[in-house]
């Protein structure tokens, strides 16, 4: 993350606050994008959050991230456009809307459990130049497979795996605890990963 200055920002300086928005205005825009019904009203959402961010810096006491603080004004901002309250989801219901994977899809043990065997789909792509790894093509499918996941699952494997972000972060941000936070990971990935072998399946040859 780019190091920014937080004093020099509160005193209005230009250069600090674009580069904040350099470094943050694409990881807003997905998420709103995740509460909104079209792009048109996420950039409003996303400029809504960089006035309440320049208008609330003196009031940044720096008990989280910077990053983290200005995304969870962002998911607040989106969440009450949207007409959404932020409500733990029970276990319980956490399987009606559970779309399996064939687990032999998934690593089993090291440092990878719980990953997509495919190593072709990065776990983490962020860091991922995806001109060169994953065609635009394949990008749209992933991106139109996270856009009609459950809001909630949609969060965070838009934070987890796309952005890049940790456990911890993702959980303070969203306010769930990490076992939640790891179901509806799985979940996610799963219903991505089945978007992705139906995209990717040859097709049969008729008979």
């Amino acid at each position: 993350m780019t190091d920014v200055d937080i004093q020099a920002l509160r005193r209005g300086d230009e250069i600090e606050f674009r580069k904040l928005v350099r470094e943050y205005h694409s990881t807003l825009f997905r998420l709103a994008l995740l509460h909104s019904p079209s792009r048109a009203i996420a950039e409003e959402t996303v400029q809504e959050t960089w006035i309440a961010v320049l208008q609330g810096l003196d009031g940044f006491a720096g008990r989280a991230s910077l990053r983290t603080w200005i995304c969870r004004i962002l998911v607040r901002i989106a969440r009450r456009r949207a007409g959404t309250e932020s409500r733990s989801q029970p276990f319980s219901t956490l399987a009606d809307d559970f779309v399996a994977v064939d687990p032999d899809r998934f690593v089993h043990e090291g440092p990878r459990a719980g990953r997509w065997q495919w190593v072709a789909v990065p776990d983490d792509w962020s860091h991922v130049p995806e001109d060169t790894v994953l065609s635009q093509e394949l990008q749209e499918v992933v991106r139109h497979a996270i856009a009609q996941l459950p809001r909630a699952q949609g969060e965070v494997i838009t934070l987890r795996d796309v952005e890049g972000w940790g456990s911890a972060e993702v959980s303070e941000l969203l306010n769930i605890e990490d076992g939640h936070q790891r179901v509806l990971l799985h979940r996610a990935r799963s219903r991505v990963r089945a978007a992705l072998d139906r995209y990717l399946s040859p097709p049969v040859a008729a008979t």
